[in-house]
């Protein structure tokens, strides 16, 4: 399957939007280029500001500017985004229950070259618990541009975690993004993969393989996060051994732990949770820090296995 560019994606449908709606005002703090709000800064100056090094004024000033009834894009690196601005996030965006759309670029291990420092692997942890604040993994190109549409229209705090590295095509344009329901990509009887981001073509290529074991797995792209649902995940684990999640963050707090949540207290289900294991991550390509730290369809097959043995 071909690669896209999720950055690309938001720039120019934040572009396109920005064009027909004079509430839209976008900031950056110092990468623009690398996030692609360049791409709105270059055509629609008058309404796009550089922060500059300053993370935190970003996201206060984006709060300010929303409760003047803007629409407001603020976005960097997730590691910056989240990391650096939390109590900016809490305090003046969610407890505000502002109009503020925190757009995370180069998350997980995906960052690839840049090392542990830049990236970010506890971003979902972190804001998941935040009263207001609701959360977006697009898997492609496609699902970013309807995600970026959606939380435009949508009033409230949202996070959009976007990646690095180029994702391969999952959805054709006949795609239709629902906020809040999950997207079933392949149907099975046996066991649930559930994922997100860079990991959901991941998670099908596990499918493929299980398939050709006679293993028929279901194969359900989670992309929103936060709220979760319940109601598509209840009914896979009500008919299959277990669910196995894949996803590039930590597994503790992100969507292994959402959905251990929830199944905890609505249908008490095996899960077994493919992440980054309690570590930092360290330099090198991406799919090689994937392999690394078992973030593979290799690993997602065994897990599969191990669930349907345990039945």
């Amino acid at each position: 399957m071909p690669k896209e560019s999720l950055r690309d994606a938001y720039g120019n449908t934040l572009l396109a939007l920005g064009e027909h709606d004079d509430r839209i005002v976008v900031l950056d703090a110092d990468l623009a280029k690398s996030t692609k709000t360049i791409t709105f800064g270059r055509r629609v100056r008058e309404r796009f500001i550089d922060a500059g090094l300053s993370e935190q004024d970003m996201v206060s000033t984006a709060a300010g500017l929303s409760l003047t009834g803007k629409t407001v894009f603020a976005s960097s690196f997730c590691v910056f985004l989240v990391g650096r601005v939390y109590d900016q996030v809490r305090q003046s965006v969610c407890y505000n229950n502002a109009n503020v759309k925190l757009i995370g670029t180069h998350s997980g291990l995906g960052v690839g070259e840049d090392g542990a420092t830049h990236q970010a692997l506890e971003d979902i942890a972190m804001l998941r618990p935040l009263p207001n604040m609701r959360i977006i993994v697009p898997t492609d190109a496609t699902e970013t541009i309807q995600a970026i549409r959606c939380v435009a229209a949508e009033d409230g705090p949202f996070f959009v975690r976007l990646t690095r590295s180029k994702l391969e095509k999952i959805y054709d344009e006949g795609y239709r993004f629902r906020f809040g329901k999950a997207s079933v990509l392949r149907e099975g009887d046996d066991v649930t993969l559930v994922a997100i981001g860079a990991m959901v073509s991941k998670a099908l290529e596990a499918a493929n393989t299980l398939a050709e074991e006679g293993i028929q797995a279901a194969v359900i792209n989670m992309s929103t996060v936060k709220p979760l649902d319940g109601e598509t995940l209840v009914s896979f684990a009500r008919r299959t051994a277990g669910i196995v999640t894949m996803e590039d963050h930590s597994v503790f707090g992100g969507l292994g732990g959402a959905v251990a949540e929830h199944l905890g207290v609505h249908h008490p289900t095996p899960v077994r949770i493919i992440g980054v294991n309690n570590r930092f991550g360290r330099s090198g390509t991406p799919e090689a820090l994937y392999a690394h730290f078992g973030l593979t369809p290799e690993r997602a097959v065994e897990e599969a296995k191990g669930l349907l043995e345990g039945r």
